[in-house]
């Protein structure tokens, strides 16, 4: 078994793509659970929002690509501004049920025949993200760095992501330092005592939304931009519980914990695959057994497990605090 190609693989997933998109989603799912106490489990929605937006905005309107950056976050925060009027009154279990639900309606409405003309149908958007591509000067196939390497898009990709995902962690945080963060933070720890003092938590719960749904969004774009394509499939609800993962790896409520959250849930992912294919490879998992497919499965399953075991021995994530998360139900 490669152990060094094993390691390697892992680290240069941590500051990839994928992690790059989920530290910037997990942001927003951050701002609406871990500063506000809301229960999204529709998070991807905003997500697809974003995605779309740029897409849509691109190859259906034929608007400026750059524009389509702009309406790939308006379509996220029009999502939250429509989902949490008639929500938002809502606590707990129930808040949770219709997000969930409101997600799988906008991905089952966008990959209908009836808007294929407008949103692709069940095979996507493509063909929009060369306009982006016109400005990398990364043009070799592949480029490697100590024990990073990626494709030049990629590269590209992640070199304007990442500082990004810095900015926008510095914003939320100057945020939540300041009155309104403040706020929603006392809302998260009692809502009836924050009303008592004369706050309008609802108001206050519905910028919190689409203050995380807007970040949601831009990660759709960064998603969007780095495939070339929005595929309605890729936005299933098992891609919220990814990003529920992340978070409480890294641990709720914390400014960096989405960062350090995704990069160890996408090095995990990887190197559990590594180790799994080596093992299967050299003979040690029989072919009877488990074959290549379901590798990509089981991987899934033992991260998971290991999730299980840290929500029982520390499941306020690695720089969460466990006072935080022992919260009355919304």
């Amino acid at each position: 078994m490669n152990w060094s190609s094993i390691f390697q693989q892992a680290i240069s997933q941590a500051f990839g793509l994928n992690s790059m998109v989920f530290a910037m989603a997990t942001i927003g799912l951050n701002v609406h659970f871990g500063y506000t106490g809301l229960l999204n489990f529709g998070h991807i929605g905003f997500v697809a929002m974003g995605g779309y937006g740029l897409g849509m905005a691109i190859t259906t309107f034929g608007l400026n690509p750059y524009l389509g950056l702009l309406v790939g976050i308006v379509y996220a925060l029009l999502f939250a501004l429509i989902l949490g009027v008639p929500t938002l009154r809502l606590r707990g279990d129930y808040l949770a049920i219709v997000t969930i639900a409101a997600s799988e309606v906008f991905r089952i409405v966008v990959r209908s025949t009836t808007l294929a003309p407008w949103t692709g149908g069940n095979t996507g958007i493509t063909a929009f993200a060369g306009p982006f591509y016109e400005l990398n000067p990364f043009t070799e196939r592949l480029y490697s760095f100590g024990p990073f390497f990626y494709t030049g898009p990629n590269l590209f990709l992640i070199t304007i992501g990442w500082p990004l995902v810095i900015l926008v962690t510095l914003g939320v945080w100057q945020l939540m330092r300041s009155p309104w963060g403040r706020v929603v933070k006392a809302i998260r720890e009692d809502e009836d005592a924050a009303r008592a003092l004369g706050k309008n938590a609802y108001w206050y719960k519905l910028q919190s939304l689409m203050l995380g749904g807007g970040i949601g969004g831009l990660a759709g774009i960064l998603l969007a931009i780095g495939n070339s394509t929005v595929q309605p499939d890729y936005f299933v609800p098992v891609q919220t519980f990814f990003l529920w993962a992340a978070l409480i790896l890294g641990g709720v409520g914390r400014i960096w914990s989405p960062i350090v959250g995704s990069m160890l849930f996408w090095a995990l992912l990887t190197m559990t695959d590594g180790v799994m294919r080596g093992l299967q490879s050299t003979g040690a998992i029989p072919s009877w057994l488990m074959d290549g497919p379901q590798v990509g499965q089981v991987r899934f399953m033992l991260v998971g497990l290991g999730l299980a075991i840290l929500m029982v021995y520390r499941p306020q994530g690695i720089f969460g605090s466990r006072e935080e998360m022992m919260l009355d139900a919304r």
